[in-house]
């Protein structure tokens, strides 16, 4: 495959998510490329290094060469929590501390910065502490927005997943255990834009009213 940002020809597929791929270009650094072509890997490099200068966890990253949609990241070596939780390294409640810590932690970091996809399959555990991935989405908004994204995405799972309903349930729970910025105005938003993305499938839109209320239970 082709070369990237100097960083050596693209290797064997490692990852893939609904919208990306990852690709192996040595020990030290990946290739995530968007199978849409609509990501901006430019824009997402600079927010990346932004975080990393305020010590928020996120991988070195650089642009690729070769596309916009394109972007050459730290090879990170851990499971992502949702792996973790799978193996029964971490369980329920540890997960949801950790999402509400990332939440609370990336609120902190001035320009009011949210990432509207922070769930378990885009947090990685390394031998140095969890990382958060996947930053394509993210834009400067309201954090209740970000709290409400990460609680519909855990609540569309409890609901239509019957194999993980239970302890995701716990997740989500443990996520707004504590005070949080979770809004009502917040929770309507991510609902809104849940449904409006491409995605998603018919049962997962279908599901959302569920969700909802799933998570106002746990505000009340």
């Amino acid at each position: 495959m082709a070369d990237a940002a100097g960083g050596g020809a693209v290797g064997r597929l490692i990852g893939s998510g609904r919208a990306s791929d990852v690709y192996e270009i040595d020990e030290a650094w990946v290739l995530r490329r968007d199978r849409e072509g609509y990501a901006d890997g430019l824009a997402e490099a600079a927010l990346m290094e932004r975080l990393r200068a305020h010590g928020y966890p996120v991988p070195r990253v650089r642009p690729a060469d070769s596309s916009r949609s394109e972007l050459v990241m730290e090879r990170l070596y851990g499971p992502t929590m949702l792996e973790a939780f799978v193996a029964g390294r971490i369980d329920a409640r540890e997960s949801g501390d950790i999402l509400a810590r990332l939440l609370r932690q990336l609120h902190a970091v001035p320009g009011r910065v949210v990432h509207l996809d922070l769930h378990p399959e885009n947090v990685m555990l390394t031998a140095d502490g969890p990382y958060v991935i996947d930053w394509a989405n993210a834009e400067e908004g309201d954090p209740g927005l970000d709290w409400g994204m990460s609680a519909v995405i855990l609540a569309q799972v409890a609901v239509t997943d019957e194999q993980f309903a239970a302890p995701v349930r716990a997740t989500l729970a443990s996520l707004l255990a504590d005070p949080s910025d979770l809004t009502g105005e917040g929770l309507t938003e991510a609902r809104r834009r849940r449904a409006a993305n491409p995605t998603m499938s018919v049962r997962e839109v279908e599901a959302l009213g569920e969700a909802e209320e799933l998570i106002r239970s746990f505000m009340a």
